[in-house]
């Protein structure tokens, strides 16, 4: 019998923007958590307000984009541009600066990868945010792992979270957990906008999850083109590069427990599809999938032909019962079309094939880095359970 378990935010939504019955702005600024050391600018009010400055005393206008929406700035005596924007959702958001028509990162902020750049971020203050904050408890360690593939004949690069007690406890092993980013992410994102050794640090520590190791890769891997005619599309490799070269130096570096029990795959948007395929195509190296945001039916949100769909992965619902252990899918529900439209498809075909699935809802997020943060938060509970 197919059992549908679907859970909602345990979060309590609470109050979070001050009352202004007037329409003004409330007047209670403080820096973004993620500005540069000494930087008083950007700021964010509990409004949920970005308020951004810059000294640009020969620019003609200057605009605040976020959001999708750009907010003038006004220019005092001195050439100092100060604007805000409209109230914007908790969690992390790109934007930049537009001067004189050119886009720019704004200085006073970290810099972080998406978009396909590296640019500015923002922090809106969450009332969820606990479960990603630095917190006093034993932390796990983030190393870079630099490797050459000779599939894509280049240098990679990912960063691979190890949990508290990993170099003292010499003698135990751990299961693993690739986690992938979106696109025109890379491998940064997951340490840095998505937090997730700080996430799976807190699960740890209140002994909700069970230790593990985390690998964060770059999902674009493209084989050498050769720049004739009929090969000037590059073609991507990256399941190759994660079954052959990415999995196999992990369990020769590190102490893992190398047997499919012991292996989840997860990723967001782009690598939700990405692990999804890799998944379906590897269940001899994993147990546990995670789609936070997306599936491999992306974008389309017709019926899925399950005969069809992945070379018929699923056509046999009982035995893809029996291979995953996991199958966890996420969304936002203010995400926008085809997100909503694919997933559910991709949902009514797990129901008609008798599946089981968790299926989770973040309340009042979009398609960005809160949904992926309390997707990841939710999924890693439930992995490796009988390690």
């Amino acid at each position: 019998m197919k059992m549908i378990k679907q859970i909602s935010s345990i979060f309590v939504l609470c109050v979070f923007v001050s009352v202004n019955t007037m329409g003004q702005v409330v007047e209670d600024f403080i820096p973004s958590p993620v500005n540069q050391p000494g930087r008083e600018y950007p700021q964010v009010n509990s409004e949920g307000r970005v308020r951004a400055q810059i000294m640009a005393p020969d620019a003609n206008y200057v605009q605040l984009d976020i959001g999708g929406v750009k907010y003038d700035m006004v220019k005092d005596e001195n050439g100092l541009w100060t604007g805000e924007s409209a109230p914007q959702d908790q969690g992390f958001h790109y934007y930049q600066l537009n001067i004189d028509g050119a886009s720019v990162p704004d200085p006073g902020t970290n810099y972080f990868y998406g978009a396909g750049r590296w640019g500015s971020g923002i922090e809106i203050p969450a009332y969820d945010g606990q479960f990603y904050a630095m917190k006093d408890v034993p932390h796990g360690l983030v190393s870079a792992v630099n490797y050459y593939s000779k599939l894509t004949q280049s240098f990679r690069r990912c960063f691979v979270y190890t949990p508290p007690g990993y170099e003292a406890n010499t003698d135990e092993r751990y299961p693993v957990l690739y986690l992938q980013h979106g696109s025109f992410e890379d491998e940064t994102g997951w340490p840095g906008q998505g937090k997730a050794n700080l996430i799976i640090d807190n699960l740890i520590a209140a002994e909700k999850a069970a230790p593990m190791i985390v690998v964060m890769d770059n999902g674009y891997a493209y084989k050498p083109q050769d720049n004739t005619a009929d090969n000037i599309r590059p073609v991507s490799v990256f399941e190759e590069v994660m079954i052959t070269e990415i999995i196999p130096m992990i369990d020769t570096k590190f102490r893992t427990m190398p047997e499919r029990k012991h292996r989840a795959i997860a990723g967001l948007s782009m690598g939700a599809n990405q692990t999804m395929r890799i998944i379906m195509n590897n269940l001899d190296k994993f147990s546990n999938y995670g789609g936070f945001s997306g599936t491999s039916n992306y974008p389309s949100a017709n019926e899925i032909d399950v005969e069809t769909f992945l070379d018929g992965k699923f056509n046999d619902g009982k035995k893809v019962n029996e291979q995953i252990d996991v199958l966890w899918l996420g969304l936002g529900t203010k995400e926008p079309e085809p997100f909503p439209g694919s997933i559910g498809a991709f949902r009514k075909m797990l129901d008609k094939q008798g599946i089981e699935h968790t299926y989770y809802e973040s309340q009042g997020t979009a398609h960005e880095w809160q949904t992926w943060r309390r997707s990841l938060y939710q999924y890693a509970q439930l992995l490796f359970k009988n390690k």
